[in-house]
């Protein structure tokens, strides 16, 4: 894999990992920058500074290459790469209203239910196949 693809493998990860704001903090800081110096040269929000450094939000590609030019940094710098293999990926939810996740996930099952029972099907059918293909052919030579 080359560094390039690495470097945007690593950059993925990171902000996916949501260390990113922590970093970029740190940069920034090393430059004596303030949240609010940074905003007001890169055009972005002070809330949208913050809510990045604070990891409530994964910063977008435009996001990425502001702070960059403005930190005279090349975005590999914002990128700690990972010891992790590529196909690995946490995934994590937060649930704050189980309620609200109920409705939602009862509204998602009524519009969709048949969609759902095809897959199910499917899965059942893939992981049952030799022994249903054992009993059509036992059948079928009458045993």
């Amino acid at each position: 894999m080359s560094a390039k693809c690495q470097n945007i493998f690593g950059l993925l990860n990171y902000i996916c990992n949501m260390e990113f704001g922590a970093r970029l903090k740190e940069i920034r800081t090393s430059f004596n920058f303030s949240q609010k110096d940074l905003s007001e040269q890169t055009g972005l929000t002070l809330r949208t500074i913050q809510r990045i450094e604070n990891n409530e939000v994964k910063p977008s590609i435009h996001s990425l290459k502001v702070i960059g030019e403005v930190l005279k940094t090349d975005l590999s710098e914002f990128v700690k790469i990972s010891e992790a293999k590529p196909y690995e990926f946490n995934f994590t939810i937060k649930i704050t209203d189980m309620n609200q996740f109920l409705n939602d996930l009862k509204t998602l099952v009524k519009t969709n239910w048949k969609t759902i029972l095809i897959i199910v099907l499917v899965i059942w059918l893939v992981t049952n196949y030799t022994d249903i293909k054992s009993g059509i052919m036992d059948a079928w030579s009458g045993k």
